[in-house]
């Protein structure tokens, strides 16, 4: 496995541009509330260090993975954003629901996207087990919401 012995969210701080005076949204999933909030930590701090104010990041909570679509489309209409990151946490279970919320999630988040012409980010753990979410919002592999924040940066700044 390629992420067995690393920290996937070391940056080069110099090589992404700042965000200061941008607007940003976070739509974070409330099912897996603990490691979403780790996202949204992760995400948050990131976007401070990198100068965008406190005033100038919005968050709305949604429901599920599965609503995240949807929450960036409604906080798109509500304020012009440099860009939204969308966070969530879907675990593999014993059905095909994984896969469904998976791609209807990616998917969504894409037309989300491309309609509004504003960068709507991929922040979607999509893992075989708890632990695995754990690793990744805040673990041995580093923090998603660090990286959905970068790329949020560098998308906004395009």
């Amino acid at each position: 496995m390629s992420t067995a012995l690393k920290n996937l969210s070391l940056y080069n701080f110099d090589e992404v541009p700042s965000g200061e005076n941008s607007i940003f949204g976070i739509v974070v999933s409330e099912w897996n509330l603990e490691i979403t909030n780790s996202l949204l930590e992760g995400a948050i701090e990131t976007l401070k260090l990198k100068d965008v104010e406190e005033k100038d990041i919005y968050i709305q909570y949604v429901p599920g993975s599965f609503e995240l679509p949807f929450g960036a489309s409604s906080l798109l209409e509500k304020k012009r954003f440099n860009a939204v990151i969308c966070l969530g946490c879907v675990v593999q279970g014993e059905t095909r629901h994984f896969d469904f919320i998976c791609d209807a999630v990616a998917h969504g988040i894409m037309q989300v996207s491309l309609k509004k012409e504003i960068p709507v980010i991929f922040g979607l753990l999509t893992t075989n087990t708890l632990e695995q979410a754990q690793d990744r919002s805040g673990g041995k592999h580093g923090n998603k919401g660090i990286e959905a924040a970068i790329t949020a940066l560098k998308m906004a700044s395009l």
